[in-house]
């Protein structure tokens, strides 16, 4: 199981999402507890504002007077939560007359003394009223000659807690909003940012259909040494190819040449009388024509031309209806006038007049052609009613140098010359049973231009 995305859209974008989501939370978590310091400074300073009314009312004998004893607001309704109690000295305890609480335990502190005995300033303290709730309580020790007198004043917790409930709903509805807007802007910015890439991606497009010779050098900085590697690449294995090209087409003129007069002098001879020698020696011509195509195939991203289909494949039906006139096959031809391929005329009349001849020597009574577009390619399709070729017959159909007509199939050695003539030229051939006219279907797919 891949934990990261293939896609670089989708690793950056899940980088993205995991950091925005912990920022948020950091944010939520900081702003809460700032918001809680706040509030319970607020808590606190009440607090220890009904301390500092009773501290004055201590006497220096550690007692309390109760008539200087006054309640500030809350402390003086009962059930409130809000409470104050001193202890003196020799025991003696006063309250307020509201609630009493358990005993308060005091919350330690990293910078203030552990017990409110030792301590010059309030401290915080925890406790529970006697219904379980949670308070807090604020407690400071009074020196006085007689002894050490406990001044604490406590509250209730739920009023802390109150302003921050009302304080974090619009502060998480904001941090939802704040989340929404940074998701649209990564969003935008990964799709503006990786535009480059996109762009690049159709570059090497055209460059592979011969529209363009070169990935234009106008990039981010990032991608343009990429871009400099990529040139000179297609560079490369273009002078390589036309090195490669230029052999393949000096070997073969240069056999070319003997082989014709080879077939003269066997002819002048009468060597041949059954024909044996001719026929191999066109055999070897083929393939000689052959290798001369694949020569003139342009390398990649080299300057394909575009070639129309409609007036290629009317040209060669003429030729065809010419040549085998005494069979009375009925063509059919659907062929859009606009479809052009960026493949050479040569070597798309070798590729779709290997086929339609073998087309037009095996169909019983009609063959049918059908060109249809499909994104970057075109598929040309030749059918016909004859036998056709079963499915085990299709493989060795496109082994080089096999004649299956030489064992009565009736599909010859041009087979393997259209398929790999296609190949060459970025496309594709494939042969199936023709749903409509029960014989062969070839279909070849070519880069469209």
């Amino acid at each position: 199981m891949r934990l990261w995305p293939r896609s670089l859209f989708g690793r950056l974008l899940a980088i993205a999402g995991l950091s925005t989501v912990a920022a948020l939370l950091f944010a939520g978590f900081t702003i809460g507890h700032v918001l809680e310091r706040f509030v319970m400074r607020g808590f606190d300073d009440r607090l220890d504002a009904q301390v500092a009314v009773i501290a004055r009312a201590v006497r220096r004998d550690g007692t309390l007077d109760t008539a200087r004893a006054v309640d500030l607001p809350g402390f003086d309704e009962r059930g409130s939560g809000w409470v104050w109690q001193v202890e003196g000295p020799t025991g003696q305890r006063w309250a307020s007359t509201t609630d009493a609480v358990a005993p308060i335990r005091t919350r330690p502190q990293p910078d203030r003394p552990p017990h409110p005995r030792d301590a010059a300033d309030p401290v915080p303290g925890e406790s529970r009223g006697t219904a379980g709730e949670p308070l807090h309580s604020r407690t400071l020790s009074i020196a006085t000659p007689a002894g050490a007198v406990i001044v604490t004043a406590i509250g209730p917790r739920r009023i802390i807690a109150a302003p921050i409930r009302e304080a974090m709903a619009p502060l998480l509805l904001s941090l939802l909003l704040l989340g929404v807007g940074l998701a649209i802007a990564t969003l935008l910015q990964l799709r503006i940012g990786l535009r480059p890439l996109r762009a690049l991606k159709e570059s090497l497009v055209e460059v592979r259909a011969g529209r363009q010779r070169h990935v234009p050098r106008d990039q981010p900085r990032e991608l343009a040494p990429l871009v400099e590697e990529l040139n000179a690449l297609i560079d490369q294995n273009e002078a390589g190819l036309a090195h490669a090209r230029q052999h393949v087409a000096n070997l073969a003129h240069g056999l070319k040449t003997p082989l014709t007069a080879l077939a003269l002098k066997l002819a002048e001879s009468g060597r041949d009388a059954d024909g044996s020698l001719g026929d191999m020696i066109r055999q070897i011509d083929g393939r000689v024509r052959h290798h001369l195509g694949r020569a003139r195939v342009a390398a990649p991203g080299g300057g394909r031309v575009r070639t129309m289909l409609a007036p290629a494949i009317a040209d060669l039906i003429a030729v065809l209806r010419g040549i085998h006139a005494a069979r009375g096959i009925e063509a059919s031809i659907f062929v859009p006038p606009s479809i052009g391929v960026a493949v050479d005329p040569q070597d798309l009349d070798e590729l779709l007049g290997n086929l339609l001849d073998n087309a037009w020597r095996h169909a019983r009574s009609a063959i049918r052609v059908d060109v249809v577009l499909k994104g970057t390619a075109v598929i040309v399709s030749i059918e016909d009613d004859g036998p056709g070729i079963d499915d085990a017959a299709i493989a060795e159909a496109f082994l080089p140098g096999r004649r299956l007509d030489e064992r009565g199939d009736g599909h010859g050695f041009g087979l393997s010359i259209a398929r790999e003539l296609a190949e060459l030229n970025g496309g594709s051939l494939e042969l199936t049973r023709s749903p409509q006219l029960k014989g062969l279907r070839a279909d070849i797919q070519l880069p469209a231009q």
